[in-house]
């Protein structure tokens, strides 16, 4: 039998308010009817008196889990799409990143934000919103690309006293399945090396790791043979592992979903280069979705974002440098 993505996440929470008393679920339609996408089904009926329902009001929600997690509690919220959350854009990077910096009382609250495009969802349910949380320091921002990862994850955010936006692709919910969700278990701020190389390195995250998978498979029919490194988290970023993988590749495609625009891929490319130049056999390249508004129609939104052929397209011309 094998487990889903947003299985992973439904056993997460089911295990956290199982366990410890301070945690609760609070989002719009969690409780009765499971969630947008069904992260909480059933869950309230198991947990009476831990799963609520929000009004439609992100500020509102975002400002009651920073009060309860002020007060002792572990709240775990659910935005029903990233994108809603920059209504709620004060409470968390004004109000949850700073309390401990100003206060010295953490606020151990996590966001759960279902990011990312799919066909047809159009520009206000398709963003990813990873690169604007990690500018925001006080803040911890995972992307779980395994079923593994989704479970573990989430259950090490829970446990960390600083606030995480937790960025859960939602391309990945009932796609992508495991025989498991006890795979590897790494700590957050620790990359993956998800495919080993030795002519050029991809770094990217989340639904992207699969893209890059399937393009360097592609590439190896023709000899080339691709390192792809998971970050699994962007603030705190795993530099380390990126910078040994180029120092063994000599070349950079950094690959994201977001918009191109002071996101992670540009992060990885300029730490890259001002603490790895030496290793650079060409100059590092990054591939992200176009800078637009995402797109309704499928074949629009399929040409809008990184896929397979536009990433190994990116890697022969990093190759022929």
């Amino acid at each position: 039998m094998s487990v889903t993505y947003i299985d992973a996440i439904r056993e997460a929470q089911a295990k956290l308010l199982r366990e410890d008393p301070r945690v609760f679920l609070y989002g719009q339609d969690i409780a009765t009817f499971g969630g947008a996408f069904k992260a909480t089904k059933g869950l309230a009926q198991e947990f009476p008196n831990r799963v609520f329902d929000a009004p439609i009001s992100e500020d509102a929600m975002l400002g009651l889990a920073v009060g309860t997690a002020i007060e002792g509690m572990r709240p775990i919220i659910e935005m029903q799409f990233a994108d809603f959350s920059s209504i709620a854009f004060n409470q968390i990077v004004n109000q949850a990143a700073t309390h401990y910096y100003r206060t010295g009382v953490p606020v151990p609250l996590t966001v759960r934000l279902p990011s990312g495009g799919t066909p047809g969802s159009g520009p206000f349910h398709s963003q990813s919103m990873e690169s604007i949380y990690a500018h925001y320091p006080g803040l911890i921002v995972v992307t779980p690309a395994t079923v593994s990862d989704a479970y573990h994850m989430l259950l090490d955010s829970v446990a960390l006293d600083d606030p995480v936006i937790y960025c859960e692709h939602k391309f990945l919910y009932r796609w992508l399945k495991a025989k498991s969700i006890n795979g590897d278990h790494l700590p957050i701020g620790q990359a993956r090396i998800v495919r080993p190389g030795k002519h050029a390195t991809v770094v990217t995250y989340s639904a992207m790791v699969h893209e890059a998978v399937r393009a360097a498979e592609r590439l190896h029919e023709d000899g080339w043979e691709i390192e792809v490194v998971d970050l699994r988290s962007v603030k705190p970023l795993d530099m380390d592992t990126v910078l040994a993988s180029v120092a063994r590749t000599g070349r950079l495609l950094a690959v994201g979903e977001a918009f191109p625009w002071g996101g992670v891929t540009a992060e990885v490319v300029a730490r890259t280069v001002s603490e790895g130049f030496h290793l650079l056999d060409a100059p590092p390249q990054r591939l992200n979705s176009r800078d637009t508004p995402v797109p309704y129609h499928p074949k629009l939104w399929a040409a809008h974002r990184p896929t397979p052929e536009s990433i190994g397209e990116a890697l022969r011309r990093l190759l022929s440098f």
